[in-house]
């Protein structure tokens, strides 16, 4: 006999009140391991989206981030500066 039929051996010897429990338990497993799943794969999306925004700033061109054109733009950049930021 294989797991599945032990189980159902079991369950057909328990009474209705059981068995109605049984199905709560069952109804939350399948449900603590449906939101693990969800939560990696929200994990993941979560990973891949900052890799990609970091490539993205990555390849940015320097050039343009270090002409102020503001005094604002200008102020920003002192402020980065003075805190050891090469830009």
């Amino acid at each position: 006999m294989t797991l599945f039929d032990f189980t159902i051996a079991k369950l057909q010897q328990l009474p209705e009140p059981l068995l109605q429990e049984v199905n709560d338990f069952i109804d939350y497993v399948i449900y603590k391991y449906q939101a693990r799943a969800t939560d990696r794969q929200s994990a993941e999306e979560f990973v891949r989206a900052w890799t990609q925004w970091f490539e993205t700033v990555d390849h940015l061109d320097r050039a343009i981030l270090s002409e102020p054109v503001t005094d604002y733009q200008q102020l920003l950049l002192d402020k980065y500066r003075q805190q050891g930021l090469d830009l």
